[in-house]
């Protein structure tokens, strides 16, 4: 199961002082031991939301937003991609972060945990019975 870790901030902790070393390191070592355990797919701290951009999308148009967003209350402000056997392994991961090295005084930082979907929940209508059927087509002639 691959899970998506993110980090999430408001904007106030996004302005904030960068980390410090001790929180760096901590989040190295943390990091390593993801690694190390072979569930670590993927991470990344995000830039500020002043150089991003949003595109919003209508039925018949689509518009660019440049950042910073008036109307951000959180922000994603970095992720790891993981792959472990279960959710609860995943939540395990995340209680041990040190992401409380993060917290700016006064604010707080929120992870959320979201499992990826299995491609095979993505298939076309239809295509699910037709392998289906042509599976119990295979089988039925041997």
């Amino acid at each position: 199961m691959k899970v998506m870790m993110m980090v999430k901030a408001t904007q106030q902790a996004e302005a904030a002082q960068k980390p410090t070393q001790e929180a760096l390191v901590a989040m190295h070592h943390f990091n390593e031991e993801l690694r190390k355990a072979g569930v670590l797919l993927d991470l990344a701290g995000l830039t500020p939301m002043s150089r991003g951009a949003r595109v919003r999308y209508s039925r018949t148009t689509c518009r660019v937003i440049d950042g910073p967003f008036v109307e951000a209350k959180e922000l994603i402000a970095g992720y790891s991609l993981i792959e472990v056997k279960t959710f609860a392994e995943a939540l395990e991961w995340a209680m041990r972060a040190p992401f409380h090295l993060l917290v700016p005084e006064g604010e707080e930082v929120e992870v959320e945990l979201r499992p990826l979907f299995d491609p095979t929940e993505f298939d076309v209508p239809g295509e699910a019975e037709e392998r289906a059927k042509r599976l119990g087509e295979t089988h039925s002639k041997a």
